[in-house]
């Protein structure tokens, strides 16, 4: 059977970005794999170093909140896909989502592009430049764009209210 991964960073664009992805795995009677990776909490906040006892309970938090949110996902999307299933890992972004990429062996993969300044890609890099650059497989890159209030069709229609609540 064929596979779709998609990468989700659990932002305002996660819907969007499963929506391209469901609708792919429908047409190609595939499996859809939802893939998301906890990024390391960070060392410094403005002008706050955080403890190794608080980094850790971050991550415990984040991880915890992320579980939720995907899981909420996974039940919504096995709704129209029902070869769905939800993957969790946590570490640095691009090398881990690489390395899931490599084990699952997807048909594609699906991301979304936030679609920030040059300047910006330049400072801080980008999840989908560092993707693109050396993904194993085709690639659909999903435009995200502001939603056009009042319009919905089948391809953008949103989840539940407990889902969406699940997602903030």
């Amino acid at each position: 059977m064929k596979k779709v991964l998609v990468a989700i960073d659990l932002s305002s664009a996660t819907v969007q970005v499963c929506n391209a992805a469901r609708d792919l795995a429908q047409q190609l009677h595939a499996r859809l794999i939802i893939a998301h990776v906890v990024p390391p909490a960070p060392l410094v906040m403005k002008y706050y170093t955080f403890s190794a006892v608080q980094k850790a309970d971050l991550a415990r938090g984040a991880k915890k909140r992320a579980a939720a949110r995907l899981r909420a996902l996974g039940q919504w999307f096995r709704k129209t896909v029902p070869e769905t299933r939800v993957v969790q890992h946590a570490g640095p972004v691009v090398p881990v989502l690489l390395r899931t990429v490599r084990k699952v062996q997807p048909d594609y993969l699906v991301i979304g592009s936030h679609g920030h300044s040059a300047a910006f890609e330049m400072l801080v890099g980008s999840v989908a430049h560092g993707i693109m650059r050396q993904a194993p497989c085709p690639i659909v890159l999903v435009p995200i764009r502001p939603r056009t209030p009042g319009k919905r069709t089948a391809a953008t229609a949103r989840p539940s209210a407990e889902v969406m609540a699940a997602l903030r």
